[in-house]
């Protein structure tokens, strides 16, 4: 594939005292059409992970592929161990940056959050397979939306409701900025105990601010 046709926008991560918040949006844009207003871009990867994607949509249900072969592989070896997202991690750097390297790239960024034995992981790989580990790990818009917020906000021991709702005033600055971005959101979370995936759901907005009034109030040789 030369470009990508089905893309999702940005994915949000971030750790909070008992484990890791994933969130994003639902929307699939064709182009700068919002054509698909239910695409789930967080899945649960194996006991311990969870994967987030912003990018090419089909090239995202290719990566959950090669995942669901590797963990039912990891699975057959019946040793009582699993797979990490660490792990997992390091296997999607690999992926990403194989399939740069044939000229042939998969168009995503991932998100990649999980806890296992009581450590908490968060990392995120490019669509060249530039990977790194952070507190809070956003992709797309977000990374220059979103992240200035947590690095102001983020504490290593948010509570649950605390970290959702950091979250959702990242999503929100998202929503307001991003036109690729639609009012329809899920947010994942993993501890020790498992993964749970929220149903879609929306957020309160206010576009009665003159900004959104008059853009281009001020900005002469504009519409």
């Amino acid at each position: 594939m030369r470009y990508p046709y089905v893309t999702g926008t940005s994915v949000i991560g971030i750790k909070y005292k008992d484990g890791i918040l994933l969130a994003a949006d639902m929307g699939g844009s064709y182009g700068s059409t919002l054509r698909y207003k239910s695409v789930e871009r967080i899945k649960a990867i194996g006991k311990h992970s969870l994967l987030g994607a912003s990018g090419e949509i089909s090239d995202f249900q290719e990566i959950l592929r090669y995942l669901d072969e590797l963990i039912l592989y990891d699975n057959m070896w019946d040793d009582d161990n699993s797979l990490g997202p660490k792990e997992v991690h390091n296997y999607l750097n690999r992926i990403m940056y194989n399939r740069r390297n044939k000229f042939n790239p998969l168009w995503n960024t991932l998100v990649l959050g999980g806890v296992k034995n009581g450590k908490k992981y968060l990392g995120m790989v490019s669509m060249i397979g530039v990977h790194f580990e952070d507190d809070h790990v956003a992709t797309g818009f977000g990374n220059h939306l979103a992240r200035p917020i947590l690095r102001d906000e983020w504490r290593e021991d948010l509570s649950f409701e605390e970290a959702v709702k950091l979250l959702e005033k990242c999503m929100c600055v998202c929503l307001l900025r991003d036109r690729s971005s639609i009012n329809k959101f899920q947010i994942a979370k993993i501890t020790e105990e498992g993964v749970t995936i929220s149903q879609p759901y929306a957020l309160k907005t206010n576009w009665e601010l003159s900004a959104f009034k008059n853009p281009s109030k001020g900005a002469e040789g504009t519409w």
